[in-house]
């Protein structure tokens, strides 16, 4: 009995912070945690993201995700999802992923988590508005990492992932993780209701706030084809 008390309070805690949070920050803080996130992945000299693979990705999700507790655990995060189009970058979508799990989890672990959608199929799921489930929805595999992987490689798997936990950097595997749509972050952000496949799709103008993000994004390609003699 005392148990579930805890595990009761624990999650109520947890869901407490996370939406006060949210509520307060608003999208913009994900969308310039985002930028972050891709800069700090792009110039970790122990390893990063592959040129090859940066520039092949037909999308990326960008997550900070928080893990806590002590007998039970919560893990809540939230982040954006963006895609090519013919013109660059698209505007951000906003996602998020919680669940809740029995470990010995002691603390706080913040973890900086990117996918990299390497098929059109891969965009189109997070484009539904619906829940995607890794390695079911799509295959999922931990990323390959450092700029020496060769260029004409062929993805293993729909979508690669990377995380930053602790200072450190791998590619890992995240099957089973849940990503939702987060349809009201996106209404507010955009002002009006939007769907996820529009703005994924280049057809809605993205916020003055989301032009750092695709700066970065467009840097991180401009290095990317340096790097493997392949700019246009």
């Amino acid at each position: 009995m005392k148990l579930m008390l805890l595990f009761a309070m624990l999650i109520a805690l947890i869901a407490g912070f996370h939406t006060s949070a949210v509520s307060a920050a608003g999208m913009q803080d994900d969308v310039n945690q985002a930028a972050t996130i891709i800069q700090r992945f792009e110039t970790m000299p122990e390893g990063t993201i592959p040129a090859a693979v940066l520039r092949d990705a037909k999308g990326l999700a960008i997550l900070t995700v928080t893990k806590a507790g002590f007998i039970f655990s919560g893990r809540g995060g939230t982040g954006v999802v963006v895609a090519r189009t013919g013109e660059g970058w698209s505007g951000p979508s906003a996602i998020g992923t919680g669940g809740v799990g029995f470990g010995p989890q002691i603390g706080a672990e913040v973890t900086e988590t990117v996918m990299v959608l390497n098929t059109d199929a891969a965009v189109k799921a997070f484009s539904r508005g619906a829940n995607v489930q890794l390695g079911a929805d799509l295959s999922v595999a931990a990323g390959p990492m450092g700029r020496t992987v060769e260029a004409g490689i062929t993805p293993v798997a729909a979508v690669y992932t990377y995380s930053r936990s602790q200072g450190l950097f791998a590619g890992v595997s995240l099957e089973g993780t849940v990503i939702a749509t987060r349809d009201e972050a996106n209404a507010d952000y955009y002002g009006r209701s939007v769907m996820p496949e529009q703005i994924l799709a280049g057809q809605v103008t993205p916020p003055a706030g989301a032009l750092g993000l695709q700066k970065v994004l467009a840097a991180a390609d401009l290095r990317s084809c340096k790097i493997l003699m392949a700019c246009k």
